[in-house]
């Protein structure tokens, strides 16, 4: 790897070296408030991505008032991740081109480069119809055109308060700005590394994006990456009740408040049908290059079961129409069948898992584009 970007490894490295220096000083001068500091800053700046670079701006999951914009936009300064306009334009080439060479973080050219050296290594070249829908959000224009203006005013603004607070500059500098930077980066970097390595493929197996709780939990809901990947544009990242995805209950609660609204959500039917028909043509695609028998009964197995998905959710989905319609004497019987159908579809995507599970691992299936 050739170093192109001298200012950032300088930067990257300098807070480093820092952070190391530093440390016993910052023992010394260790305090609640201090911690409470770091905590709270990291949160903030941490969930400024989530919320706001990754699903409001990088996937537009859902919009947003101004008001709710700005708070995003001045708490990013805290995660020192650029501005939401490159921010995005990197993490819509990252999904466009997943896993290939243009790909600025492709987890192809090691763990190490998905995770921090693609910093200094990868080319930018700005490609303005990538972003053109935020080129036209004056808010993220005037963040993305001063935004040293932006990080010095927010940091130094915090810095200020926390020597206030915990009345050691040692401690302020150190909890609330070093230590809560390379935190946020660090987890932020490990979705790019960690979650494309280290995790479980629990709906689309052909991507090298995983499942990972434990990033889910640092990264305030983003380490359910696989998901994610399958369905970028949904404003959750963890779809079930028991996932730890609090950027999707900030988005929610800010949509009660009249702060966020358009949340885009698929349903549990429309999930795993649009995920049986992108894995059927993805893995009939690679079997027909295969000449043994048993990627030939593998294939039909496959084309059986998915247009059997099909046609049981088509009807499923008439019967639901149906039973809006039918009087109160006739939804007894129909609401038997409905529920025999769930059962089924639930069977089906149990035998789906299975069959797409044995196919990717016997024949080495993997995301293409």
């Amino acid at each position: 790897m050739k170093i192109k970007h001298w200012d950032m490894f300088a930067f990257v490295v300098g807070y480093h070296f820092l952070l190391l220096a530093l440390l016993p000083a910052c023992i010394a001068n260790f305090s609640w408030a201090a911690f409470w500091l770091f905590l709270v800053t990291y949160i903030m700046g941490g969930m400024s991505i989530t919320v706001g670079y990754h699903r409001l701006y990088a996937h537009r999951a859902y919009s947003a008032n101004p008001l709710f914009e700005w708070i995003v936009l001045l708490s990013s300064a805290l995660s020192f991740e650029m501005s939401a306009l490159q921010w995005s334009h990197d993490h819509r080439l990252h999904h466009n081109h997943c896993d290939t060479e243009q790909d600025p973080y492709s987890i192809k050219k090691g763990f190490w480069y998905a995770h921090i050296l693609w910093l200094f290594d990868f080319e930018r070249k700005y490609d303005a119809t990538l972003v053109a829908d935020l080129e036209k959000n004056p808010r993220v224009m005037l963040q993305h055109k001063h935004y040293g203006l932006f990080l010095l005013g927010v940091n130094l603004g915090v810095f200020l308060l926390g020597w206030w607070i915990t009345g050691s500059a040692i401690a302020s500098f150190y909890m609330g700005f070093l230590l809560r930077m390379a935190f946020i980066h660090h987890c932020t970097w490990f979705i790019n590394s960690l979650c494309h390595t280290v995790g479980a493929k629990t709906y689309a197996r052909e991507l090298s994006a995983v499942d990972n709780a434990i990033m889910a939990f640092l990264t305030f809901g983003e380490g359910y990456h696989n998901y994610h990947h399958a369905f970028a544009g949904d404003y959750r990242n963890g779809i079930r009740w028991y996932h730890f995805d609090p950027t999707k209950w900030t988005i929610w609660i800010a949509s009660k408040l009249g702060l966020t609204k358009n949340l885009r959500a698929l349903n549990t039917l429309t999930l795993r049908k649009s995920l049986i028909q992108k894995d059927r043509k993805l893995i009939l695609s690679h079997l027909s290059e295969e000449v043994d028998e048993a990627a030939v009964e593998l294939g039909r197995k496959i084309e059986e079961l998915a247009t059997h998905f099909d046609a049981r959710t088509l009807e499923l989905m008439n019967k639901l129409r149906e039973l809006k319609e039918v009087s109160q004497a006739q939804r007894s019987k129909l609401q038997a069948e409905i529920k025999e159908l769930r059962r089924g579809l639930k069977r089906n995507w149990s035998e789906w898992i299975t069959l797409t599970t044995t196919a990717v691992r016997q024949y080495d299936i993997v995301h293409a584009h």
